[in-house]
């Protein structure tokens, strides 16, 4: 029996993955999460085979969460759903931590199978997102987002969904002052000059996110 970890922030969302996994006679849902918190506490105190992760829920979440669950519960394996596209965080959930990533699209006997696949010790991820890790691993040239860390690119993100200063520091728990830094240091490593070059660059490269993301 894969003992699954769920956290999304949506209950909608949880009740139907709960039921779409429910119909598994090999999957039990053992716990869930509607924040990386409480999805974090739940991982270090339990018996998990696996974490369904989303990768944008209140507090901790994203990168962050992944590192924090494979730095705290390194056999955990952790299957990212999420809305956002591959071309957006697929490598770097991996390259933190993550065996597999599916946006929500996905249809439910691909989620399914991604899940048994990662929870027998597999990965799950798309030969574009294989590609992307190929590359970075080699050195080879890559494109000026790919360039900023992390936390970086997660304010990246929200500057080009419409978000300000001061949500994005509420979001993500940093002060607004930390925020305006990583907003400089952005446009200095895209070789940009505001926000509405990052917008049209994130439009050009399909990683614009609408401002409920």
């Amino acid at each position: 029996m894969i003992r699954v970890l769920l956290a999304d922030d949506h209950q909608l969302v949880r009740e139907g993955l709960k039921q779409l996994l429910a119909a598994a006679p090999d999957v039990q849902v053992a716990g869930e999460a509607a924040s990386g918190d409480e999805a974090l506490a739940l991982a270090r105190g339990g018996d998990y085979d696996l974490a369904l992760l989303d990768m944008s829920m209140p507090g901790l979440s994203g990168i962050d969460l992944i590192k924090r669950i494979k730095l705290e519960k390194p056999r955990l394996r952790i299957l990212v759903l999420s809305m956002h596209g591959e071309q957006q965080y697929a490598a770097r959930a991996l390259k933190a931590g993550a065996s597999g990533y599916l946006t929500k699209d996905s249809a439910p006997a691909q989620l399914l199978g991604a899940l048994r696949k990662v929870a027998a010790g597999g990965v799950h991820i798309s030969e574009t997102a294989a590609a992307q890790l190929v590359s970075a691993s080699a050195g080879a040239e890559t494109a000026p987002h790919a360039r900023l860390s992390d936390r970086e690119f997660e304010v990246f993100r929200m500057l080009v969904a419409g978000r300000g200063l001061t949500e994005i520091g509420d979001q993500l728990n940093l002060s607004v002052k930390t925020v305006s830094t990583h907003k400089t240091r952005i446009l200095q490593k895209m070789g940009l000059d505001n926000t509405a070059e990052l917008v049209r660059y994130a439009v050009e490269h399909g990683l614009i996110e609408g401002p409920g993301a």
